[in-house]
């Protein structure tokens, strides 16, 4: 143990600050260190964290329910690409004038996104009227990654040099 005069003269004689690390335990504790530099890294750590972590935001993809193949490809590309992203799609089918009478058509475009992007995501909430817009939110799954490693072309890969061997043989 030393007194606190002592210590803040060791911190002087070395150019570093005396800063207090508990003052709960008895006696308090204390230590000497360059304390604009500690915090300093302190900030530069916090801020790499912050890089490393993927907030979900929520994307979305609209259309009518008359839409064109290629637009629905576009509209497919795009949720594929946000829930590879790791981001929650909001798929929304605009009605304008008497289309709302239209809803189960806009339904059934739905389902058939959702089935078509079904390795990728899963539901969240199944397609919903809101107003003029009828609403469904997919989600990325999480089991996505394992699927798509699969052992297939490790298996594939002797069978075409096996084949040559009885070929020339």
């Amino acid at each position: 143990m030393i007194t606190r005069e002592a210590a803040l003269e060791v911190a002087r004689d070395r150019e570093l600050d005396l800063v207090l690390v508990s003052e709960k335990a008895d006696p308090p504790v204390c230590r000497i260190m360059d304390y604009g530099k500690y915090k300093f890294e302190q900030e530069k750590k916090a801020k790499e964290a912050k890089k490393k972590s993927h907030q979900t935001e929520v994307k979305e993809v609209k259309m009518r329910y008359k839409i064109d193949q290629h637009d629905y490809d576009v509209r497919i590309g795009q949720a594929s690409r946000f829930l590879k992203a790791g981001d929650k799609v909001k798929c929304t089918v605009i009605f304008r004038g008497r289309e709302i009478q239209h809803t189960a058509l806009a339904e059934v475009l739905l389902m058939r996104i959702a089935k078509d992007l079904e390795e990728a995501a899963e539901i969240q909430q199944p397609p919903k009227r809101e107003g003029r817009n009828m609403i469904m939110f997919l989600s990325p799954r999480k089991a996505a990654a394992p699927k798509g490693g699969g052992g297939k072309p490790r298996a594939a890969a002797p069978k075409p040099s096996a084949e040559a061997a009885t070929a020339e043989g």
